[in-house]
């Protein structure tokens, strides 16, 4: 864990912990060394569509199993 003065670990730490790649990493470190700021963000903003995207997807899975459930209660409720 990178200490508070060590703005390159805090960086590296949350964009590890955002889910980033090791890949993504490498572009987001190089971008911030190189004060590309507008690109970072840009590079920062389509892994955040990305996690979004993932997130509906999945609350779609939910919103499936849950009338699933739902659909088998109302089954057993009726025999």
């Amino acid at each position: 864990m990178p200490n508070g003065s060590d703005a390159q670990g805090i960086l590296r730490q949350n964009l590890i912990d955002a889910g980033c790649g090791a890949e993504a990493v490498q572009t987001c470190m190089a971008l911030a060394q190189e004060k590309k700021t507008a690109d970072l963000m840009r590079v920062l903003s389509r892994h955040r569509r990305m996690l979004l995207d993932s997130l509906h997807q999945s609350e779609q899975r939910i919103d499936c199993l849950d009338y699933l459930v739902h659909r088998l209660e109302k089954q057993t409720e009726s025999k």
